[in-house]
């Protein structure tokens, strides 16, 4: 029963995620905001609002280790599965944008930042208050950097212009929040039971089962985006997506409650997402974007997900 909740509630997670999603987009095309920037800002919010509505639920809760081990693995999954099916399924991925000049940093910026203040085993308010500004730094950046690429002229656009009403876009997105908030807190209720019956620590179910199903909007959003052709949407999706999961997600969920975890105790778990990112970044300098970049990122996929059975 508890594991037909947890699905359940995490199906009206991602389905509110999506509703939210493609009511941005609309928004965005209405006022013909760049491809990029929809992905790195409307999009990366949009499918990380599964992860900050489990996590600050979690933290709500005072069960920490799944709200920053839902972090920690969104961003993991991110890479490692998200952006590797991107390479893999995409016939060819060509991005407009420069990423290593003007991106990599900000992919890289947040995970340096969340180490230094893990490192004294604890998330303060005043450190969420720096990663939600730091999030603030990111989309200015992008507004100012993000005009050179513009949106494409074509028919399905034009055909969401002609349908836009601003009545059924403020609709489905009070829609998509009833589920991503309802959906959120029977997830984390139905795993945490989950985990005890178990006996499976709150860290192996956040890392591992929500953090991978609430990493699923980014996988649908990011492989459709690079399908039709749009591979600063996808990948700008996925940086940005970090970037806010690290910021935003961390960051509103220590403002709820101080977070407190031993970085010891999870030195593999946020050393992988620290490879991860520089391997995002190493891969933008060289513009690998391709199969055997993606074979790559699998790779460190397959040894994080053996070393968390191995821990079960």
């Amino acid at each position: 029963m508890d594991f037909l909740v947890f699905f359940i509630a995490l199906s009206l997670l991602i389905w509110g995620s999506d509703i939210l999603i493609s009511q941005s987009e609309k928004i965005a095309l209405r006022f013909n905001i760049s491809e990029y920037v929809i992905g790195a800002t409307l999009v990366a919010v949009g499918t990380s609002l599964p992860e900050m509505a489990a996590s600050i639920a979690a933290s709500a809760a005072n069960k920490p280790e799944i709200a920053v081990a839902n972090v920690i693995g969104s961003n993991i999954f991110n890479i490692t599965l998200v952006l590797a099916a991107v390479f893999i399924i995409a016939k060819k991925v060509n991005p407009h944008r420069d990423f290593f000049a003007k991106d990599s940093s900000w992919a890289l910026f947040p995970v340096l930042i969340f180490i230094l203040m893990v490192l004294d085993g604890s998330f303060s308010r005043f450190d969420g208050l720096l990663l939600i500004f730091l999030m603030f730094a990111y989309i200015l950046f992008l507004f100012r950097t993000g005009k050179d690429i513009l949106l494409g002229d074509n028919s399905e656009e034009k055909e969401d212009l002609a349908s836009f009403s601003w009545i059924k876009v403020i609709l489905l997105t009070l829609l998509g929040f009833v589920f991503v908030i309802g959906g959120a807190g029977y997830t984390i209720e139905s795993a945490s039971i989950i985990a005890k019956s178990f006996g499976v620590s709150d860290w192996i179910i956040g890392i591992i089962m929500i953090s991978l199903g609430t990493s699923m909007p980014e996988l649908m959003v990011s492989i459709t985006a690079a399908l039709k052709g749009k591979a600063d949407m996808a990948i700008g999706a996925i940086i940005g997506s970090n970037m806010a999961n690290t910021t935003i997600v961390l960051g509103s969920a220590a403002l709820v409650r101080e977070i407190h975890i031993s970085p010891i105790d999870y030195m593999f778990d946020i050393s992988t997402m620290f490879v991860a990112t520089l391997m995002l970044v190493f891969i933008s300098a060289n513009r690998l974007y391709n199969k055997p970049a993606g074979i790559s990122l699998l790779i460190v996929l397959a040894l994080f997900l053996q070393n968390m059975l191995a821990s079960i």
